[in-house]
């Protein structure tokens, strides 16, 4: 991809997030999602080689819409600060975990898992993690787990390089033993790591293959969670 264009763009749109200036612009937009939707599909065809079940996806089944969903939010400005991939097998509005991508301005990252699940999944989850212990620290203890995206509650979204869990409960969740000696991965409130990247990281073709290594780390952890969704979806 040629990153600095496609970022240089969203900067601008940023600083002039109204649609007349849009339209001024989109001949550079849709230059820009074609570059973007380019590296997508670089990248789903290199994933599917060590994740087949997402062989199937097209660009289209996971680059998310530019335009921003504006009734509930207090901002209304009509266009996103950054465009975003996320690469699932079920599709990009499945609960089921998956791969994504980002490029923002100052905010590239890359990141694996389910960031949201409904109560009664994540109960499900958490008895999972419980009856497979030694299979789910195999995954997330590893050295180049911890080494790419800590352990759970170690970064915030906001301010951190890399992270496992955007939220944690305080205690002990309902109806799960306190003294439960890996109690952190229960305290969990999702499934999701992420590591940011430099805005170089994307530049040319080879970002993919670094992409694919620190996802292919991930996947054993994703797998233990899907396993679960796959059962509710």
């Amino acid at each position: 991809m040629q990153t600095e264009r496609i970022l240089s763009f969203l900067r601008a749109i940023a600083a002039n997030n109204n649609r007349p200036w849009f339209l001024e612009h989109k001949d550079e937009y849709t230059s820009c999602r074609q570059d973007f939707e380019d590296g997508v599909s670089m990248a789903i065809n290199h994933i599917a080689e060590f994740d087949p079940e997402i062989a199937h996806l097209t660009v289209k089944d996971c680059v998310y819409r530019f335009n921003r969903d504006t009734r509930f939010s207090e901002d209304k400005s009509p266009y996103k600060r950054h465009l975003g991939a996320y690469i699932c097998a079920k599709g990009k509005k499945s609960l089921r975990g998956g791969y994504y991508i980002h490029l923002e301005p100052g905010n590239c990252l890359l990141a694996t898992g389910s960031y949201w699940l409904p109560t009664n999944i994540l109960t499900s989850t958490r008895n999972e993690i419980m009856g497979n212990i030694d299979l789910w620290r195999e995954a997330v203890e590893n050295r180049q787990f911890i080494s790419f995206f800590g352990r759970p509650g170690g970064g915030k979204w906001e301010h951190s390089s890399k992270g496992f869990g955007l939220e944690m409960l305080k205690t002990c969740p309902s109806g799960f033993p306190r003294d439960y000696e890996f109690i952190e991965y229960l305290r969990m409130k999702d499934y999701c790591c992420w590591k940011r990247v430099p805005d170089t990281f994307f530049d040319g073709d080879a970002w993919v293959k670094e992409a694919v290594r620190i996802f292919k780390v991930a996947k054993p952890m994703m797998d233990i969670i899907n396993n679960v969704i796959d059962d509710y979806e």
